[in-house]
């Protein structure tokens, strides 16, 4: 407990934007759990799992989850959600994994379910991935007017769908789960990233304001050999060293390397928003403290 309150303190001292948690039941704590006892020792940062899977979670639960995170933390609750991938989450509680149509379906359907409990209003679903009668969160009731909102996964039908109802889109590099449930194919290369924000675009089309793009990031590593580096990560991935030196999942290479990429990042693909793993927050608050200075100059 005190470990995780101290990596709340750490995340906020070092200015991230949010403290988020993985949701996986049974392989990792329980997110909103974690958050709520995150809440007290923070007064800034954002709470969040990242990212809830739609195809386990049921709509009235995750919005009282979510609305209540967001009372304890004074506003600052939020909602993150995937179609999920691990089969082994639906074996253990208790259902069956649908194909990829019906997961997509199921995750609509959760979203904009859960979305709309937390605006105040009532839900009726009639399947047949979802089910409710008259839902709804009568209390507690979330402090913010709209709990901001990330989808998370690189499925091409959501992906369009996020472009045009989440706030963030979180990419993560990944793609098809592979036969050991667990595993994925890595999409990292600038062609897979120039489709997957092209269909977001496609989907943000007409809407006043696109959702914030950001990335998952999978490895840090500030070197002056940033070559000899990305050769490790490159053979597991199936990715050649200038496929990994050009991916916004992987920062390799001396700071003013990395903030150069992650200008080139922005201009190319709109990402602006990252998300990096514990072991790397050291790392990546020294380049987050860097590319503040850099901004406001001397």
């Amino acid at each position: 407990m005190s470990s995780w309150t101290a990596l709340a303190r750490r995340c906020e001292a070092a200015g991230f934007d949010a403290l988020l948690v993985p949701d996986h039941p049974g392989a990792a704590a329980s997110p909103f759990v974690a958050l709520a006892a995150a809440a007290p020792v923070t007064e800034r940062i954002g709470l969040g799992p990242y990212v809830s899977n739609a195809g386990v979670r049921e709509p009235l639960l995750l919005a009282s989850d979510v609305a209540t995170l967001d009372v304890v933390s004074g506003g600052r609750a939020r909602l993150a959600l995937g179609a999920g991938h691990t089969p082994a989450e639906w074996t253990m509680t208790g259902s069956r994994r649908p194909d990829v149509a019906g997961r997509v379906r199921r995750f609509t359907a959760v979203a904009e379910a859960c979305r709309t409990l937390l605006a105040g209003q009532e839900v009726t679903l009639d399947g047949p991935e979802v089910y409710a009668r008259s839902a709804r969160l009568e209390n507690p009731r979330p402090v913010q007017d709209r709990v901001p909102f990330t989808f998370g996964g690189g499925n091409s039908t959501l992906l369009r769908w996020a472009g045009g109802h989440a706030d963030v889109v979180g990419l993560s590099g990944l793609g098809r789960t592979l036969p050991d449930g667990h595993s994925h194919e890595v999409r990292w290369r600038a062609e897979d990233i120039d489709r997957q924000v092209e269909l977001v675009e496609r989907g943000a089309a007409g809407r006043g304001s696109p959702p914030a793009r950001e990335a998952l990031v999978q490895v840090v590593e500030i070197t002056d050999d940033a070559e000899s580096a990305a050769h490790r990560f490159a053979e597991p991935t199936g990715c050649t060293v200038r496929d990994v030196l050009a991916a916004p999942y992987a920062w390799i290479g001396t700071e003013e390397e990395i903030a150069a990429s992650l200008a080139e990042y922005e201009r190319r693909w709109g990402i602006t928003r990252y998300v990096v793993r514990e072991p790397a927050l050291e790392d990546a608050g020294r380049l987050l403290a860097r590319l503040r200075a850099d901004r406001v100059g001397p």
